[in-house]
């Protein structure tokens, strides 16, 4: 059982959805699934390997089914953070368990550091925190690589130049920037420019979620665990040390997660990650014991 709700503030329509029961069953919280710039439907797959389990998705604001109303186009952690207390809120369940993925992730350390009575356990799953890693400088002048071929040569081009990126195995060294600009070809993708320059991910819209610098302080003194989560084949890459990194910053070690950046996914969106034994190890980490 599914329910769509439509939550208004003054600034955002958020809409949120809720798979299963209000309360839950079995007295456990609700598990809250985020992500950015990915829709709630990116979690169709994990979702089905949790049926016992009340989950919640969004879109986050600007995203999806979710429409601004204070017309910027910034996409901002502590702003986005609102939102989601906000949902929980709303759904009138007492503190929630929370998975949240990429950029979601870093949402929601700055939920948990405004409001930490939200979230009970936290897995943050590949935060992609370019402050906490060693080569910083280096990974912003990458960061704004891919943008520059995007904003001149297209989504495809851009595409082609972020995965690039996000696959560099390592510190970005002199080496990474003596690449060529990898051809669209090579991923399967054309080489032509549809004129659009608005993709959260591909543009700079998003930097201040990548340009985050989490609260060490406020994240460890909160009363919410806080499991910081890297995929097994993600551990040289971008994010994968970004999770390191994060993980050493509050005084732990990540937890690896079967798979990769997008672990959790089904093969809807050609990036197809394990979402079975991914579901496993999140039930294990969340201690739900089955």
């Amino acid at each position: 059982m599914t329910t769509t709700h439509m939550l208004e503030t003054p600034e955002v329509t958020i809409a949120y959805d809720v798979h299963g029961p209000l309360p839950p069953a079995g007295g456990r919280p609700p598990l809250f699934m985020i992500a950015q710039p990915m829709e709630a439907s990116g979690f169709g797959a994990l979702i089905a390997q949790l049926p016992e389990r009340t989950s919640v998705t969004y879109d986050p604001r600007g995203l999806g089914r979710s429409t601004r109303k204070d017309g910027r186009i910034d996409h901002t952690p502590a702003v986005q953070a609102e939102d989601v207390h906000a949902v929980i809120e709303a759904l009138g369940a007492g503190p929630v368990e929370m998975f949240a993925s990429s950029g979601g992730a870093v949402t929601a350390l700055a939920l948990v550091t405004a409001h930490p009575g939200d979230v009970t356990t936290l897995v943050a799953h590949e935060p992609p925190l370019i402050p906490v890693l060693p080569d910083a400088e280096a990974a912003e002048r990458a960061r704004a690589g891919f943008r520059d071929v995007y904003q001149a040569r297209g989504p495809n081009a851009g595409m082609a130049a972020f995965i690039a990126m996000t696959s560099w195995k390592g510190e970005f060294t002199d080496d990474y920037f003596a690449q060529p600009e990898p051809d669209p070809a090579m991923f399967g993708m054309p080489a032509d420019d549809d004129g659009s320059r608005d993709d959260p991910l591909l543009s700079d819209r998003s930097w201040a979620v990548s340009s985050y610098r989490p609260d060490a302080g406020a994240l460890t003194a909160a009363p919410t665990r806080i499991v910081i989560a890297v995929g097994e084949e993600s551990l040289d890459t971008f994010t994968g040390r970004t999770a390191v990194a994060t993980a050493k910053l509050l005084g732990q070690e990540a937890t690896v997660f079967p798979s990769h950046h997008g672990g959790f996914l089904g093969g809807e969106f050609g990036y197809a990650g394990q979402p079975e034994v991914f579901a496993r190890k999140l039930r294990d980490v969340l201690g739900d014991g089955s």
